[in-house]
Order: structure tokens, then sequence, then C-alpha cells
């Protein structure tokens, strides 16, 4: 089986090579550089590091290495959605169109398409049966990454291959000390994933600018201050508002009349929502029928906990209703579905207004 490695220089992908050896297989590995250097917002974001503890990896461990360049792809597609996603006040997911349409898209497009799987270092897993490939959870829950993974199409999913998806990460941090990889003791990555060091609102200031406008609180109606831009917040948002008498959250965005609503209070009742509208229903395996699916467990962000709700399809759409009030409902973001026992991903969608 020939296997293309994706590896950036992180624990978690450079544990994927010596498993792979283990198993027998001689994977190729492959380090993308999607960072956008040349641009003057980006020159504190190298990759040279990176690109030192993959190669080592690679001499270590006998592997064939090539760098793929794939930053035009990556701004043509991920940046692009980010900016269009922000200037219509919703909020975005960078790193989850990064899987679709980067790792898992243009590298196979460009790169991947002698190798019958590409790896990564994802926690996450896949199972089959007699209808085909499901993705499944990994079995660390608090570092299981399926929701980043929730827009992958069915031949990607086909194609997959998650080496540590078994594994506790303390496990995978153990087994990079003894075998004295250069990355055992490296920090998880933070942030967006073509950001590296920048600050998302310096990016977002570059790109689109500032548009000033009121923060208005939501159940007085009482003008609190001024934003300097509605793509800036995101509803559930605390930090950064800048109001005195706090905490406040973003509890409502109105981009007509560019206002941010607020509510007062460490945990505020307009923070809270059972119904979660959805847009473009993703379902991952054609082969299964959904349509009798009802009862789900959801995550509308990347977190250990699962919600429980129904999936409701009516005249009026398709949205997810909660069982229990939850905070920080995005639209922009995503809902990712899975089934009651929390095993198996079953889709997703972009949450609506």
């Amino acid at each position: 089986m020939k296997i293309a490695a994706l590896v950036s220089g992180g624990v978690d992908s450079s544990v994927t090579i010596p498993l792979l050896k283990e198993k027998g297989y001689d994977p190729h590995i492959f380090y993308i550089r999607i960072g956008m250097e040349e641009d003057d917002a980006f020159m504190d974001c190298p990759a040279e590091e990176d690109i030192e503890i993959t190669t080592w990896i690679a001499k270590k461990y006998g592997c064939k290495f090539d760098i793929v360049d794939l930053q035009n792809e990556y701004w043509s597609t991920v940046v692009k959605y980010t900016i269009d996603t922000v200037k219509q006040g919703l909020t975005p997911n960078p790193d989850i169109m990064c899987n679709v349409l980067i790792k898992f898209g243009a590298f196979n497009e460009k790169h991947g398409q002698k190798f019958d799987k590409i790896a990564t270092g994802h926690y996450a897993s896949t199972t089959e049966n007699k209808e085909g490939t499901f993705l499944a959870t990994a079995k660390d829950r608090t570092k299981d990454q399926t929701y980043f993974l929730g827009q992958i199409t069915y031949p990607q999913l086909q194609k997959v291959m998650f080496p540590i998806g078994h594994l506790p990460k303390p496990e995978v941090r153990r087994m990079a000390e003894e075998m004295k990889l250069p990355s055992a003791h490296r920090p998880d990555s933070q942030g967006i994933c073509f950001l590296g060091k920048i600050n998302y609102n310096d990016f977002i200031r570059k790109h689109i600018g500032e548009n000033p406008g009121l923060v208005v609180d939501l159940e007085t109606g009482k003008t609190l201050g001024e934003h300097k831009g509605v793509w800036f917040h995101t509803i559930g948002q605390r930090r950064g508002l800048g109001l005195s008498g706090g905490p406040w959250f973003v509890v409502r965005k109105d981009m007509a009349n560019n206002i941010i609503y607020v509510s007062n209070g460490y945990d505020p009742v307009a923070q809270y929502g059972k119904k979660i509208p959805l847009d473009g229903l993703h379902f991952f395996n054609p082969n299964h029928d959904y349509g009798s699916l009802e009862k789900i467990k959801f995550k509308i962000r990347h977190q250990p906990e699962f919600n429980s709700g129904k999936l409701v399809r009516n005249a009026n759409g398709i949205s997810i209703v909660s069982d229990q009030k939850i905070s920080g409902i995005a639209p922009g973001q995503f809902a990712v579905f899975y089934d009651l026992e929390e095993k198996t991903c079953l889709g997703s969608g972009v949450i609506s207004d």
C-alpha cells in the first residue's frame, strides 16, 4: 500500500511515521506549505523549524520527503472563504475548510493520486461495514478532532488514515519522548492554521478594514460604546469589548444597521438558545439512509462534550433542536452531529441566521 503522510513538524503527525513503519509501510512524507510568507502580515510565521523537524524525521526513518507549495490554492480557497464569511458578519471556521479543500482536496488532486491512503495526525478514526466507510471518534475524547473533519467528502473519507486515532494524547507524547523525536515537547498548535503568530484581528483589519458602529445593551437598548467592525466579534464573545461594568457577552449582530448587541452578567439568558438552523446539510456516507435520523449528539464548536438533541426537517428547513439550552450559537460556524453512542460522526451543516 502506498501512503502519503502529511507531517507538519508537530508531535502528533511526527508519531504517525514510526507507527506506520512498525506496520510495515514505507510512507512518503509531505510537508504542505500554506502560510503566506511573502505577505508582510506573515513575516513572523516562518516554516523553517517545521521543515527542519520533518526533514529530520524523514532521514531517521528512511522515508522520501517532499515539500509541496499550496499557498496559492490556500489563498484562493480557505483564506478567501474566511474573508468572505467575515464580511457577511458570520463566524468562519478555516480549519474545517483546510481539511476538505487543502489537505484532502488540493493536495490529493496535485500530489496524492498515486497513493492509496493519505495519513495525518488527526485524533479520529474510521470504521468499515457493508455500507462502506464511516468517520468515527478518537479514543481520546478530549483531543478528538472529528469536528474539524465534518465537511470532508466520502471519497476523501475513503482515502484517509489516522494512525494515532486509537491513542490518548499522553501516550503519543510518551512515545515521542521514547523515540527521541525533536517534536516531543513542542506545544500543540493554537489558533487558525494559516495565521501562525499573527493576530486574527490584525489580519481581518488588513484585508477588510474597519467600520465603526454601536454596541448596544440588548435588554435596555442603551448604547454602551462603539465597535470597530462587526466582523471583529463573534456570538458568545466576552473579551475585547472594552466595556465597563461587565462581564458583557456578544449575543446578537445586526449587519444591516452595523450594531453589536450585548448582554450583562456571567450567564445572561440571551446568550442561550435551543434551535440551531442549518444550511448545506452534509452526510458522510452516501450508501447509508439518514432519512429517519432524528435523535443525535452534536457539537457547535471543537470541545470534548457532546450535546443531545433532535435533527428536525420541516417546511421551514432543517435545524437541530437541543435538549438543553446552549450558548454561543454562531451563524457561519459548523454544527457536526454524531450517533447517540458518540462513536460515529454522521455529518454536518453550517449554522444559519
